[in-house]
């Protein structure tokens, strides 16, 4: 073996003996934070009375909940299931909401029409924008901006640079007699704006160009989403909450969301019409709304903690 072989083998050599080093290290580091979080309770209370609709973990294990009752937002450590409410509501509902690397809170307002921001840490409103709108619903947070659906509009509303922007639904966006948008996310390239419509074709998702709210149908072959609410996007992953399926429907999206595979549906005893989800590490967590009980001060909610797929 000439010198330049012998060194160029040595080197692939370190270079392999580090990368298995390397991958056994990850490899413990992430069986050890596996192990860590089977000991986080699977399911724990939320407030009586509480009305919980949404849900967002940031970069820390806690998950954030609005309240349809009251606007409140509630802070449950995943690790201990204990919690407070660390935000009042003043009376308003908060049904979507996502939490920023800042630590700022984006909230839909539900039928006040409104979007709100909230520091998590001190709980102070910081923001209220009028939109003018019918039923604030959801939101997703993009770069520079935070988008809301209309459950019964077909419009979205864009929070930019203080700002907010009315972007009309157009193409083959098909608005219903009743809720018709409610989830959204981005496609896996970022490009576009993922919507839920729940009255196309029988309930389906659109692809939006944010730029113009051209909205496209996306292809899931066969499946559809007539209780479509929240969703959640892993990499290619989405996960689509069916709330009154008691159901998380899966599929693999292609780069420009244009298209979606079924790859399986997550069911559990435990689900009392679940309304959106968020995930931390290898779990999924979801508020029951229990939609199918009159709400009074004393009914009780809970979130509960299901695999990945």
């Amino acid at each position: 073996m000439a010198p330049a072989d012998r060194s160029f083998a040595r080197r692939t050599l370190l270079t392999t003996t580090a990368a298995l080093t390397g991958a056994a290290l990850l490899g413990g580091t992430a069986h050890a934070a596996d192990t860590r979080q089977a000991a986080w309770p699977a399911q724990f209370p939320l407030p009586d009375g509480f009305q919980p609709e949404g849900i967002t973990i940031g970069s820390e294990p806690y998950a954030y909940f609005g309240s349809l009752a009251n606007g409140d937002i509630y802070r449950a450590s995943l690790a201990t299931g204990r919690g407070r409410i660390v935000a009042k509501g003043a009376g308003r509902p908060t049904v979507g909401l996502k939490i920023d690397r800042h630590g700022r809170l984006f909230l839909a307002g539900g039928d006040s029409g409104e979007i709100r921001t909230v520091d998590a840490r001190s709980g102070e409103t910081e923001h209220v924008y009028a939109t003018g709108g019918t039923f604030v619903n959801d939101v997703i947070l993009t770069p520079g901006a935070a988008w809301f659906t209309d459950s019964f509009k077909p419009v979205l509303y864009k929070l930019a640079k203080g700002a907010v922007t009315t972007v009309p639904l157009t193409g083959e966006w098909q608005q219903g007699p009743d809720f018709t948008a409610n989830g959204i996310e981005r496609t896996p390239d970022g490009r576009a704006l993922l919507v839920v419509n729940a009255f196309a074709n029988g309930g389906g998702l659109m692809r939006v160009d944010p730029r113009t709210g051209v909205a496209r149908a996306v292809d899931l072959g066969a499946a559809k989403l007539p209780n479509g609410d929240g969703l959640l996007l892993l990499g290619r992953i989405l996960y689509a909450v069916q709330q009154q399926q008691n159901a998380i429907d899966v599929f693999r999206l292609n780069d420009a969301g244009t298209r979606g595979t079924a790859i399986a549906r997550i069911t559990d005893p435990r689900f009392r019409i679940p309304t959106t989800v968020a995930a931390w590490g290898s779990r999924l967590y979801l508020p029951n709304a229990r939609f199918d009980v009159e709400p009074t001060p004393t009914t009780e909610y809970d979130a509960v903690a299901v695999r990945k797929v």
